[in-house]
């Protein structure tokens, strides 16, 4: 992790760098720092998978590493999709941090208890890793629109049309959506077979149902009420930060079954 964490500041160097003063070249360098260093937590993750000897997904270094591969790996596709080099002067700094926290936290590796040895594990934590960075980037997207609005100079105008950015920030919301949806409903399957109940309001079921709701209001408000620009990029924001809230201040703050210790 630190090989990757020293490309990723890397490429959020080169994309701030040619954020504020375009040249190809520094935006090939940026890409090709993004692109090693994904390969590089690639190699971590199959690494660690041989380690502990199953998927990792049961602790928070393990759903964080894999969150982080998803945000990398999603961005590098809307990046080459769009030609939105753009993006990266917000997702590689958010990137790093993320993996200079990794790199803090506890990795130990513990058994899995009997409840999380099942095959409904890897299905609900493989979507809400999708999910998750998902919305990570739109939230990044949605990011450069309020730039873009609100911000004069060079760099402001090489970025998109705003109601380019508008329209991607709703299309990767739209991506994440049904991930998420998929992530709540084989929660609540696999609760009833471990638990014997379908949902039992722990802390982090209502915060994934709170943001399921706020993601709602936003595709309702998209849809039916027609909301574009400023109005619907804020709740864009609002369900991120509604994600930040039920991975970190859950697992920190509060304590239930999906806490990790």
């Amino acid at each position: 992790m630190t090989t990757s964490g020293v490309f990723f500041l890397a490429a959020a160097i080169f994309y701030i760098l040619n954020f504020f003063n375009h040249s190809e070249a520094k935006a090939q360098v940026a890409s090709g720092a993004s692109s090693i260093g994904f390969l590089g937590t690639t190699a971590a993750l199959v690494v660690y998978t041989i380690g502990v000897g199953r998927v990792p997904l049961a602790s928070m270094f393990e759903f964080g590493l894999f969150f982080l591969w998803s945000i990398v790996g999603i961005h590098l596709f809307i990046e080459y999709k769009y030609k939105l080099k753009q993006l990266g002067v917000i997702v590689l700094p958010m990137v790093f941090s993320m993996t200079l926290w990794l790199l803090m936290i506890e990795k130990g590796s513990r058994p899995l208890m009997p409840a999380l040895r099942s095959n409904w594990l890897y299905f609900h934590v493989f979507t809400a890793i999708m999910a998750y960075g998902a919305f990570a980037v739109s939230f990044a997207v949605a990011l450069l629109y309020l730039i873009k609005e609100g911000a004069g100079g060079n760099f402001a105008r090489n970025l998109p049309q705003l109601e380019v950015l508008d329209n991607l920030t709703h299309k990767i919301i739209m991506v994440g959506m049904p991930f998420l949806t998929l992530c709540i409903v084989t929660g609540a399957v696999w609760a009833e077979y471990a638990w014997g109940s379908y949902w039992s309001w722990d802390p982090k079921e209502t915060w994934s149902l709170i943001t399921w709701f706020v993601y709602a209001v936003y595709l309702h408000a998209r849809f039916v009420a027609n909301w574009k620009g400023k109005k619907a990029i804020y709740l864009a924001i609002g369900g991120f930060l509604a994600v930040l809230f039920t991975f970190f201040g859950v697992n920190l703050l509060l304590p239930g079954l999906h806490s990790y210790k």
